[in-house]
């Protein structure tokens, strides 16, 4: 353990690497982390591993090396994972409509979407047209029956727009019609369990009691805090509000108090995957050290699936003038150099602040994970990322010479 300012911060940094665990520290200072752990591997071994703070918002409990938390979106990361593990093995193919595997989904005029514009975001599936009622909200059956039923919002492959809540049922779904097990069953026995790694979608009641608490989350005053005035769903058509997509996308499952069991035991793989920091880059050192999947399912993984310059439907209507997310299967690829300097590096971000990628060039795996909700920003955007990725980097440079 080492005292840096008045955070005590555990763990260890190899030789080079002590500019990360200024900047860990400098999050708490400056930015205001409750609890926090980051851990980055180079070449599969850990050079990073640190963690500190409290995983609660009385600040009653510390936090530990195995704590989890929600990481929100950065869940997506490890849904898209499943679906391409079925992928390299043959039993899951991408360009083959979503309806060979889940034919139901043939509804409404989506009988030709492949299962590639799930992972890109290009179905148009954001929402039924109805929102899902508060009791059916972690029923995955009824979810699923509702968005196989659902005709898309736009004209399937023509556009893109983030899939905030639905990436998650719909790349689910054809997970478990394929393997035979639950999205987040399938992670924890090909992924998780195999490689020691503490990740979770639909996290057992016997772990709950190392989940951190979220101190903020995002929920719908939140976001009637940002957005004054905000419209609620259903809409007629996308052109009813400017912001009717990303309500639509964040809002039709109403997913109620984060830190609930009943929260944390369902599976909603787009957003409530509760993990440590070490088990997000251990998954991720794994996808660079060849672990997982073969090299060629590892360059599809990170193939663009975006136009260039091309908007999203949904961000574009939260982000800043000018921000541009660049989609591929299921993972955000770097852009702005928020994921380091390698412009190969993809992983996927999280909202409040989580991030994890990885930069198979570099053979590092990276990811952040806390429990203070940040500006709502995903994860990659955010400056306790930021500074993390920044020094990461500035250290592997420097040791490397």
């Amino acid at each position: 353990m080492t005292a840096v300012g008045e955070v005590a911060v555990h763990g260890h940094c190899a030789a080079g690497f002590e500019g990360v665990r200024e900047a860990f520290a400098r999050n708490f200072r400056v930015y205001g982390d409750v609890g926090a752990a980051v851990t980055v591997t180079v070449d599969g071994e850990a050079v990073v591993d640190l963690w500190g703070g409290h995983a609660d918002a009385g600040r009653t409990r510390a936090w530990e090396h195995d704590t989890l938390v929600n990481v929100y979106s950065t869940s997506k990361g490890m849904t898209a994972l499943c679906a391409h593990l079925l992928v390299d093995r043959g039993e899951l193919e991408l360009d083959a409509p979503v309806a060979r595997y889940w034919p139901e989904f043939a509804q409404a005029g989506k009988q030709d979407i492949p299962v590639r514009w799930l992972l890109s975001h290009r179905a148009g599936v954001i929402a039924p047209r109805e929102p899902v009622a508060a009791r059916y909200a972690y029923d995955w059956d009824h979810v699923c029956a509702a968005l196989a039923a659902a005709p898309p919002w736009w004209e399937p492959g023509t556009a893109q727009g983030y899939h905030a809540v639905t990436f998650g049922y719909l790349v689910g779904e054809v997970v478990r019609r394929v393997s035979g097990q639950s999205l987040g069953a399938f992670l924890r026995s090909e992924i998780a369990e195999p490689l020691g790694a503490r990740v979770f979608i639909g996290t057992p009641a016997e772990e709950h009691e190392r989940c951190a608490e979220m101190v903020g989350q995002l929920d719908e005053s939140r976001l009637a805090e940002q957005f004054p005035g905000l419209p609620r769903p259903p809409f007629r058509a996308l052109s009813d509000h400017p912001l009717a997509v990303v309500m639509l996308a964040l809002t039709y499952v109403p997913i109620g108090d984060v830190n609930s069991a009943a929260y944390r035991s369902a599976e909603i793989p787009a957003g409530n995957a509760h993990a440590s920091a070490h088990g997000l880059a251990t998954v991720y050192g794994a996808l660079v050290a060849g672990r997982l999947v073969r090299p060629a399912t590892l360059e599809a993984m990170r193939e663009p699936q975006s136009l260039p310059h091309e908007p999203d439907l949904a961000i574009d209507a939260l982000a800043p003038p000018g921000t541009e997310r660049r989609w591929g299967l299921g993972f955000i690829l770097n852009h702005h150099g928020r994921a380091g300097p390698n412009p190969r590096a993809f992983g996927h971000g999280g909202a409040g602040g989580s991030h994890a990628f990885a930069d198979p060039e570099n053979g590092l795996s990276y990811a952040y994970a806390m429990n203070r909700y940040g500006s709502g920003a995903t994860g990659d955007a955010d400056p306790r990322n930021a500074g993390l990725v920044a020094a990461a980097y500035e250290a592997l440079g420097r040791v490397r010479g």
